[in-house]
Parts: structure tokens; sequence; C-alpha cells
């Protein structure tokens, strides 16, 4: 494991992503729990590569999900609903990972959805440079229906309880202390144990950041042949797993 600055895991990262090569845009996603840190990271990391000159297709599975009343058809706090019933994979990989990779026409469509108004969307389709770089950020991005679609993958690493604090400050302004506490316990921290439960992600990361400090995060590089499965070590435990009580 590195200990470093911000800066230097945004560096670490950008050199990760310039050392793909292939034919096609690089596809980067940005995998882990619910406030964890992954957009924040995602943005930052965009800002580095377009400095160095890459362009960047900046995107994330919330603009991906299924409209409101297909998403909760097992209830509203039903942690399997989270997990099975909230994105849109097959038009994900339909209008943006498949035309980006090594057999795709390179022109795509970033999102599908508006969250604010519950809206699908229509934006116009692009088409992307060779060499350009998808950031996508979101839950879930490991999954057996997406796994195969990244060239570099990242996870977001930050024990379970934590993110309860964080999206407590997060939320403040759109939900009470208690209604935060609930959607977390109830239905993303089990989504979340469900996911490490039965596909471990941390296996399949390229690069697993510990975010508990954000400033001085700390990072290891389960394999440095990008684009290809990472390996944990046998009997290790998933980072960001751990939660108080369970």
């Amino acid at each position: 494991m590195v200990r470093g600055t911000r800066d230097e895991l945004l560096e670490r990262l950008a050199e990760a992503v310039g050392s793909v090569a292939v034919a096609h845009p690089t596809r980067v996603a940005v995998d882990g729990p619910p406030a964890a840190g992954k957009t924040t990271l995602a943005d930052e990391l965009a800002v580095v590569l377009r400095e160095q000159g890459r362009d960047v297709i900046r995107a994330t599975v919330d603009d991906f999900l299924y409209p409101r009343a297909q998403r909760y058809p097992r209830g509203e706090y039903s942690a399997e609903g989270c997990y099975y019933d909230t994105h849109d994979y097959d038009t994900l990989n339909r209008v943006l990972l498949d035309p980006l990779g090594p057999d795709g026409d390179r022109r795509f469509r970033h999102a599908i959805y508006d969250r604010a108004t519950d809206a699908a969307l229509s934006p116009p389709v692009t088409t992307a440079p060779a060499n350009a770089v998808l950031v996508f950020d979101g839950v879930f991005l490991l999954r057996p229906e997406l796994i195969d679609r990244w060239e570099l993958r990242v996870f977001v690493s930050v024990p379970l309880e934590k993110t309860v604090d964080r999206a407590v400050l997060r939320e403040r302004s759109v939900s009470t202390r208690a209604e935060v506490e609930r959607r977390w316990w109830e239905r993303y921290i089990p989504s979340q144990q469900l996911y490490f439960a039965t596909v471990r992600p941390t296996r399949h990361a390229n690069i697993v950041v510990h975010n508990d400090e954000p400033e001085l995060p700390v990072w290891e590089t389960a394999r440095p042949s990008w684009g290809q499965p990472a390996c944990q070590p046998a009997g290790s435990t998933p980072p960001g797993t751990g939660v108080a009580g369970s």
C-alpha cells in the first residue's frame, strides 16, 4: 500500500490511464459505495486528464437509472431492489460502453435519464476520438453485466458505517438525519454487502483507493496489467465491507 497526498493519488491514476494501450477509447470505472467519494475522485481525475491533453467523457451510472415507477417493485427500502432493479445496464452498454469498446463505432450517448425530473433523456449522439477517456463513476460497476467493459477499474473503499455520516452531511439540505440513516442502513448498506458477497469487487479492481481520509488517501495496485482482472490475496477481506455490528 502507498499513502500519499491527493495530488499524488491523482497522478498515479492518470499514469494508470496513460498506460492503457488500446485502439479505442479507454473506459475507466470508478466504483464504490454511496458517499465513498467516487464522484469527487472521478471529477478530479477528469480535470487532470484534460490538463494532460486527453479528450475526456465524464458520465455516471446515476444517469442510467430506470424511471422511479420501475425502480421499487420490492419496496423503497429493499436492498435487493437497490441491487437488481435500479440501473438499466442493457441500455448503458448499448449506448455508451459498447460504442466506445473494441468493436464499437465510437458514437455514444452519455445519459438516458434525468433524476431531478424523473424523465427520459435523449441527448444528441456524439463521436468520441479514438484516444478519448471515459471516466465513469457509480455503484456496482464491477458486476457481471459490466465487468468486461472496462480497461481500468478503480474501487473507492470506505468503511460502510462511515458513509452514513458523510451522507447525512451531503443530504442535510434535502433530508433529515433519520431519513438518510434509514435509507443507508436498510437499503444502501445491505445492497453493498450483497454486492461484496456475490461479486467481491475488489478482486476485479486494478487500483483500490482507501478514501477514509480524502486528503491523505492510501492506495494499492492489485495488478499492473490494465484491462485484466485483478486478484486479491487468498483469505483477505475486501476493503470497505466492515460495518459496526454486522
